[in-house]
């Protein structure tokens, strides 16, 4: 993949996504798409540029985003913020109807956590969790709900066994998350850098993690004051440890690293 080659992919899925490929990446990107110039048996990697934009190929653009999004999750990942959800957000929530926004859900592994959480504290009373993501791979096996056990070094036994069902035969060594769980949980694609569809309503709580670590400081700001508009007065806005919202909105009250409230 030449400099030039190189150039066209990243400023494709900055315009598309917003994300920020450097220089260094140049070797991934090279590496994933090679199998599909394999795939239409081309030579060059400008050549499978033109067709991934082409009208022709309608569905390719699609699969070159999919290969370009970073997804990599696991069941309550940075357990913290589930601890912060369940003490501070769940025990004093006195309302009609809890609704939380997986913001990147990637393969849903969050979207679930989050629903045994509220399972375990809101028990049938009436909430629901929306999970999105850019790639259309991802959704479909979140959809699905169902994983390889060893997605699971974080979970508490208890859970597992209450939620989740283990795959007996052919699916030995994986489980599918629990139908009253999955029922609760809706999956769609959304692009965060275009408009939110009208359709998606408010929520008291949205999840916005592991995600602006790869956005520049301008694109950081649209996402974030984009999706403020989709949380209630008084509902939090939670991203990664990894992660800051200094210099990216004044719309948000910090009230510890990485967790904030909308006044």
């Amino acid at each position: 993949m030449t400099t030039e080659e190189f150039e066209r992919f990243r400023r494709l899925i900055y315009d598309h996504a917003g994300i920020a490929l450097t220089p260094e990446k140049k070797v991934m990107v090279a590496s994933r798409l090679a199998k599909r110039l394999d795939y239409y048996q081309l030579e060059h990697y400008g050549e499978y540029y033109q067709l991934a934009v082409s009208p022709d190929y309608p569905h390719e653009f699609q699969t070159l985003v999919n290969i370009l999004t970073t997804n990599e999750t696991y069941f309550f990942r940075e357990p913290k913020h589930f601890e912060f959800f369940q003490q501070h957000i769940l025990k004093t929530w006195r309302g009609e109807h809890f609704r939380v926004w997986s913001a990147a859900s990637s393969t849903g592994e969050e979207a679930y956590t989050l629903a045994m959480v509220l399972a375990e504290n809101l028990g049938t009373r009436n909430w629901e969790i929306f999970g999105s993501d850019l790639s259309t791979r991802v959704l479909e096996v979140a959809r699905h709900g169902v994983y390889p056990l060893d997605r699971l070094d974080h979970m508490d036994k208890r859970l597992l066994e209450k939620y989740c069902l283990r795959g007996v035969r052919s699916q030995e060594g994986f489980f599918r998350v629990d139908n009253k769980l999955r029922s609760r949980v809706k999956f769609d694609q959304v692009n965060l850098m275009s408009s939110l569809p009208h359709t998606l309503g408010r929520f008291d709580v949205i999840f916005l993690r592991n995600v602006l670590i790869y956005f520049d400081q301008d694109t950081k700001k649209q996402v974030v004051e984009r999706l403020i508009t989709a949380l209630k007065p008084g509902g939090h806005f939670i991203i990664s440890h990894s992660e800051s919202l200094h210099r990216v909105t004044e719309q948000l009250q910090m009230l510890k690293p990485s967790i904030y409230r909308k006044p």
